[in-house]
């Protein structure tokens, strides 16, 4: 059997061509050691191709929206997958896109491979800390990560005002001050643009770290301060370091329009610290119209080799 790179991508599936599906994808990641799959390691990665692989019948190889570190949750991840024609062909056997639609409601009438994620679920069990939520054939040119237009995250952090959830403690970071959400949301939405965030990203190695940042803002919602983060891409602990930045002016130790003179300066400074993990939940992953995937993906993929 040829490997997933010797077999080109057609979304029909037709004679010695792999068939592109697409994976929404949601998870608690609070025992997974990232998204990236690493020898020795629990990751979302290797566990799901694992999964993937009994489902298949032989190995599945996933490229995600966004890479996640450790700690970090998501509920709108997106990933593809491209499976070989005998892959394919076992996974939509017609008696089991029957048993499938069963408990799908009709949808793998529509999409064959709508019956993968109901099988990959079997494998992964009742309480699974990761879910495939849904499969899908991909439209022409989608690629999970170079198509992507943006990416938006969450950050929860419950206060001294909010009050402390246990209930929320694997996906809240907690604070024992009492935050003024209106200076943090000030200070927040002053940094929304194109700029280099030098000074809010982890340094990687010939990688930039120039990102347009589309939204970010706070409120108080779901019992805790909430940040809404956007941007086309972000680099290396970026988030973490912006809600650390707002959360120092909700303490009253930087003012406002301090984060932008910070974020102007392009160093990485200690007036403030980069929060916890446990806060942070990716939430969606946007893409443009189908007909503008594969042009985006090519755009995508030229500036990350010039980088």
């Amino acid at each position: 059997m040829p490997s997933l790179e010797d077999v080109s991508y057609a979304r029909d599936g037709g004679e010695g061509s792999a068939t592109r599906i697409r994976l929404d994808i949601a998870y608690d990641g609070t025992d997974f050691k990232g998204w990236a799959r690493q020898p020795g390691l629990r990751t979302v990665q290797g566990v799901l191709e694992g999964a993937l692989t009994r489902v298949t019948g032989s190995p599945v190889r996933l490229t995600v929206a966004g890479r996640t570190d450790s700690g970090v949750h998501a509920t709108g991840q997106v990933a593809h997958a491209d499976l070989t024609p005998e892959q394919w062909e076992r996974v939509t056997r017609r008696r089991r896109v029957d048993r499938a639609r069963e408990a799908a409601g009709g949808d793998a009438e529509r999409d064959p491979a709508a019956v993968i994620a109901h099988r990959a679920m079997g494998v992964l069990g009742t309480y699974s800390d990761v879910a495939i939520t849904r499969t899908g054939t991909a439209p022409d040119g989608f690629d999970a990560r170079f198509s992507a237009a943006w990416r938006r995250y969450e950050y929860r952090i419950a206060d001294a005002v909010t009050g402390y959830d246990p209930l929320e403690r694997l996906r809240t970071t907690r604070v024992r001050a009492a935050l003024d959400v209106d200076a943090m949301d000030e200070a927040a939405r002053s940094l929304v643009g194109l700029h280099d965030f030098a000074a809010y990203c982890k340094p990687r190695p010939e990688a930039t770290t120039i990102r347009t940042l589309l939204e970010f803002d706070w409120r108080r919602a779901q019992g805790c301060l909430v940040a809404n983060v956007k941007a086309d891409a972000f680099c290396h602990s970026m988030v973490r370091a912006l809600v650390g930045g707002c959360v120092a002016v909700g303490e009253g130790r930087l003012a406002p329009t301090d984060l932008a003179a910070l974020r102007d300066a392009l160093e990485r400074t200690s007036a403030f610290k980069v929060l916890e993990a446990r806060g942070l939940t990716l939430t969606a992953v946007g893409y443009p119209a189908d007909d503008q995937l594969a042009a985006r993906a090519e755009r995508t993929r030229n500036r990350r080799d010039r980088e």
